[in-house]
């Protein structure tokens, strides 16, 4: 059976969804849809690429990723646009760790992959004469993408390789002697801070130093990274390496459906500044922010 997942910035509240997922039925036969999200704030490629990155390994070989977030390809430039400064801007497929995704390189690939490098690379020329593909692209044209990929069909027959695919800047952790510097890079639905700070990472400060990890302007510190939520009392603050081995603050049974999540109770939102500070026998004490 024929894995598809699907990863958008639509959201539920109109039909986007239902048409993309009634066309994919029409068009595949015996295919299982999977849903990654269709939360990702409007255009925020970034986003998209870290909900690919915590998931994809635990598909198996073979799954096709269909990204529409900012999915409109620039074939031209505009009329009201600087020819000059023109980036176009296509419908590409990457085969990564025998997967394959589907997505406008508009830089998600390169916020995807990180210092990765993909196994092949391939670009959709879209006919310039079929605006169809133009309106709503991960619908009318990634599916149809996608089930050639399905049909084994050859990828030379319908798009050219490339090797190169747009940038993204995606911040990270910044590591010092005796201090990790970092962000919060996501909140997911509990509330829970997850951050930029890797346990790769993390284990470069020195080892057996008491450490503090200081956030929400310093309001706020943490002195212990515990291995579960349910380590602390319910109620109090937690932090913790999470399945992808990333940074996580959190509050332990806390929620915004209920008690508040640790972005409400603490006011911190995504992007802002954290830092962990060891402090070894004779290091500094005190550290600006």
């Amino acid at each position: 059976m024929q894995i598809l997942t699907l990863t958008s910035d639509t959201g539920l509240q109109d039909y986007y969804v239902a048409a993309l997922k009634g066309a994919i039925l029409k068009a595949m036969v015996g295919i299982q849809i999977v849903d990654v999200s269709h939360s990702i704030k409007p255009f925020d490629i970034a986003s998209a690429a870290f909900q690919l990155q915590c998931c994809y390994k635990d598909f198996p070989d073979g799954t096709i990723h269909l990204i529409g977030v900012d999915s409109e390809p620039l074939i031209e430039p505009p009329k009201y646009s600087d020819a000059t400064s023109f980036v176009s801007s296509y419908p590409t497929v990457m085969k990564f760790n025998n997967q394959y995704f589907i997505s406008n390189d508009n830089g998600f690939f390169g916020a995807f992959l990180d210092d990765n490098e993909p196994q092949e690379l391939w670009r959709y020329m879209v006919d310039k004469k079929n605006l169809l593909e133009l309106k709503y692209p991960m619908k009318n044209c990634f599916v149809p993408l996608a089930k050639k990929i399905m049909n084994k069909e050859r990828f030379s027959s319908f798009a050219e390789a490339v090797n190169k695919y747009k940038k993204a800047l995606i911040p990270r952790a910044v590591i010092e002697e005796f201090m990790i510097r970092g962000i919060v890079i996501h909140i997911d639905s509990f509330g829970n801070l997850i951050t930029n700070i890797s346990k790769a990472d993390f284990d470069r400060l020195p080892p057996d130093a008491p450490y503090s990890i200081k956030f929400a302007n310093e309001k706020y510190y943490i002195d212990h990274i515990s291995d579960t939520y349910n380590a602390v009392q319910q109620g109090e603050r937690v932090a913790l390496f999470n399945e992808n081995n990333l940074l996580e603050i959190a509050i332990n049974r806390g929620a915004r459906q209920s008690t508040g999540g640790a972005d409400n109770l603490f006011g911190v939102k995504q992007g802002d500044r954290l830092r962990i500070e060891s402090t070894p026998a004779g290091s500094r004490t005190e550290i600006l922010f």
